[in-house]
């Protein structure tokens, strides 16, 4: 339990960050916890793992990949304790594997819709998003980047060290004058976070407004997700949660003011409207297909649950 609860808590204060590192990270501990306790019998394992998955649930309430990761790990077989654990373990490493492949299989698909000599906005640092980008490059395309600095975490430093290491060309932003380069951008290639039943994008904060930028200056506007991203919970009509984040994120010495507050909201929503194509692992979609993913690819039914 101390190993899922330290797992928990990098999640938590994004020491582990990005949708598809938190799923793995999650799936990972799951199979670690199952491995490791000792219950009785089967009834306790289930109760067990069951109070380890919610743990981990209420670490980051908008990352759909956390609860998709822990759907899929939870839906272990087994009459007895030790079919059960090998059951979730296998589950667990399914998960880890078919989100790596999914990665590099969505670098291979939305490679094929960047030209040479494009000009890719990028926002937040999205491990989907920089495998498209580097198919793109390592398949002998001249590109440039132009990354945001994606602030408060400032995560486009990250990806900009990525990028520098592989030799792309590359310019760094501040977030607000995404307005004034927009014009320089043959198409933006965002991550997700979320993708809901209608196809609109939940993405980190800021990603609304470089959207609505691409859309006023006609610039195509990619999303890249894994399957694994698609909400199944907003089928049933309920609202993706948007997670608030700590004021000194923003300003570190908010204590010291009296009659102000921060808001820090770690997401916006991105209307399906202004997303040209998700690239997923099973191709290139339009928004609207959204929903057949969520129904052919995560098998979901109406009374699905997690736990």
């Amino acid at each position: 339990m101390n190993d899922l609860l330290d797992t928990a808590e990098k999640i938590r204060s994004m020491e582990i960050r990005g949708a598809a590192l938190i799923g793995r990270a999650a799936a990972g501990a799951l199979k670690e916890f199952a491995l490791s306790i000792e219950p009785l019998g089967i009834e306790e394992f289930r109760a067990e793992v069951g109070r380890a998955a919610e743990i981990l649930l209420n670490t980051r309430p908008t990352a759909v990949s956390l609860s998709n990761a822990i759907r899929m790990v939870m839906r272990y077989g087994g009459e007895d304790l030790e079919s059960a654990r090998r059951s979730l373990a296998k589950n667990a490493d399914d998960f880890v594997e078919r989100s790596l492949l999914a990665v590099e299989r969505i670098g291979e698909i939305g490679s094929r819709r960047v030209r040479e000599g494009d000009t890719i906005l990028t926002h937040c640092n999205s491990s989907v998003a920089l495998s498209i980008i580097k198919t793109a490059f390592d398949s002998g395309k001249e590109i440039k980047v132009i990354a945001t600095e994606s602030r408060p975490r400032f995560q486009g430093h990250l990806t900009i060290k990525a990028l520098d290491d592989w030799g792309i060309e590359t310019e760094l932003v501040v977030d607000s004058a995404v307005r004034t380069v927009i014009n320089e951008v043959d198409q933006v290639i965002v991550g997700a976070d979320v993708i809901t039943a209608s196809g609109s994008l939940v993405n980190k904060i800021g990603t609304a407004a470089i959207a609505l930028a691409a859309h006023e200056a006609r610039t195509s506007f990619m999303v890249a997700a894994e399957t694994y991203k698609f909400s199944p919970e907003t089928l049933m009509g309920e609202l993706v949660p948007i997670e608030m984040r700590a004021a000194e994120e923003v300003y570190p010495e908010i204590s010291d003011l009296k009659h102000v507050r921060v808001r820090n909201p770690a997401f916006d929503v991105t209307p399906h409207q202004y997303i040209d194509v998700i690239c997923t692992e099973v191709g290139a979609i339009p928004p609207e297909m959204s929903y057949l993913v969520i129904k052919e690819m995560l098998g979901w039914e109406m009374e699905g649950r997690i736990l």
